[in-house]
This record gives C-alpha cells, structure tokens and sequence, in this order.
C-alpha cells in the first residue's frame, strides 16, 4: 500500500493528471460528434442508409460506438500516462533512489501498474457517465429509442473499461522497454494513430493481391483487437469479440511480463 501511495503522490503532486484530463473532454466531444454522425446516417429520422454499406458496421455496432465514445482517445492517453509513469523516473532522475528505497524492482513495476489500471477505470467511469447522458439524447433526437435495455449495450460498455484497463498495462510495459520519456511518448502516438491506418491498409492489400483471408488478421493490431473486443465483428468473417479480448490481453501480459524482468536486471546509474 505504500508503494501505492507513493505513485499516486507522485502522480498528482505534477501537473500531468489536469493536463492530460483538460484534453480528454475535448477529444471525448469530437468523438461523440462523429459517433452521432454515424448514427444519424445509419437510424436517421429521413431514411437512414445501410450501415455496412456506409462503413459504420450494424445498428447494434453503430449505437454500441456512440455509448463508448471517447474510446479511441481515453485510451490513447491512458496508454502515454502508464509510460510516463516509468519514463518520468528516469526523466527526472528520480529511479535511482526509488529502486535503492525498494530493491525488489518488480514490486514499484506492479504498484505502477495498479495505479495505472485505476487511473484507466477512473477515465472509463468519466466516459461512460458523459456516454450515459449524452447519447439517449442523440437517439431520442433521431426518433429512436435509447438501447439502454438492451444487453449489447452494457456488454460494449463494460467490455470498453475492460479495454482501459488492459491498454494501461500495455503503456506501463512500454515505459519500461523505452526509457526515453519524449521518444516512448512520440512512438506510442505514432503506432496508436498512424501505425493503425497504415497497417489497415497493409492488411487490405494482402487480402486483395496475395491471399484473401489475410483480411481476418488485422485483429492483430492492437488497436483493430480493441474495437473487435468492444463493438464486436464488423465484417461476416470477422473472429468473435473473445479473440479481440485474448490478443489485446496477451500485449499487456507480454510487454508487462518482458517490461518488469528488464527493470530487475537493468543498470539503474
């Protein structure tokens, strides 16, 4: 509990956690715009098109979006802080005496780690309650009921503060592999934003000119096994939500796993 302690002290005594929570909100509104936009193509009150066709999946994925948004960037930020909670040690030169106060290195990695996963739940919470208000009135807006007695709906928001929780280990892992405050932070943004759309469109062109099932894979990519495990298949030949769920499981518990035994042996000088 200590260690606990120590990492929420460290984490709130800087300006980090406003700053990071000033720009959630923002991002939190576009992301609910664009989801509505989606929804007022799809349901919309004048003749909604069909969904797949408009690339915005089934109604149940579209109302599913709109009940999570903010996904994309929440967990884009839980990511940087659980790296940042590592790098600022060696940012400000400060993981020489907290590893010489606990020597058993793996133990200030798991006490991390678990104030990293709260702080994902507490930005999950926030969400979801901003969600649980604003998107009955996007629906009712267009003539639709709320979806809120539906069971997919509680399973995509539940499943999404799953989501946060393993994304937050992923980004305490990362911390640990790259040390460098500045270069975990760019190259996490970079393979969150860019690397997706990029290894997207690699995917695609395999499927069109080397083998058609190559299309299923790109539920490798982490963030692709994200929006799998939360709004479930989006194409007929997509794998079920518990793939999308296992792959992004097995990134945490890798980079974890891999992030604590490099932090036991590392030179800390």
């Amino acid at each position: 509990m200590n260690l606990i302690r120590a990492e929420l002290l460290k984490l709130f005594t800087t300006s980090l956690w406003w700053i990071f929570a000033v720009v959630l909100l923002p991002l939190w509104g576009l992301a609910l715009g664009y989801n509505w936009l989606a929804a007022n193509v799809t349901l919309g009150v004048e003749g909604g098109v069909d969904g797949e066709l408009a690339g915005f999946g089934s109604t149940e994925t579209v109302v599913s979006g709109l009940y999570t948004s903010g996904q994309s960037a929440g967990v884009l930020l839980v990511v940087l802080l659980g790296a940042i909670m590592v790098t600022g040690e060696f940012f400000h030169l400060t993981a020489t005496s907290t590893f010489l106060t606990t020597p058993r290195r793996e133990r200030v990695i798991v006490a991390k780690m678990i104030v990293a996963v709260g702080i994902a739940v507490s930005v999950w919470l926030i969400t979801t309650a901003l969600n649980l208000a604003a998107a009955p009135l996007a629906l009712t807006n267009l003539n639709q009921p709320s979806y809120l007695d539906e069971s997919f709906v509680w399973q995509a928001i539940g499943l999404n503060g799953v989501a946060f929780a393993l994304w937050s280990l992923v980004g305490v892992g990362a911390g640990v592999l790259i040390r460098s405050q500045i270069g975990t932070v760019i190259t996490l943004s970079v393979l969150y934003v860019i690397g997706t759309q990029v290894l997207t469109l690699v995917f695609f062109a395999l499927s069109q000119y080397v083998w058609e099932p190559f299309m299923q894979l790109r539920v490798l990519v982490p963030t692709l096994a994200s929006d799998l495990l939360i709004t479930g298949p989006q194409l007929d030949d997509d794998p079920p939500r518990w793939v999308g769920g296992l792959i992004l499981f097995g990134y945490a518990a890798v980079t974890a796993v891999i992030g604590t035994l490099i932090t036991k042996r590392r030179d800390i000088a």
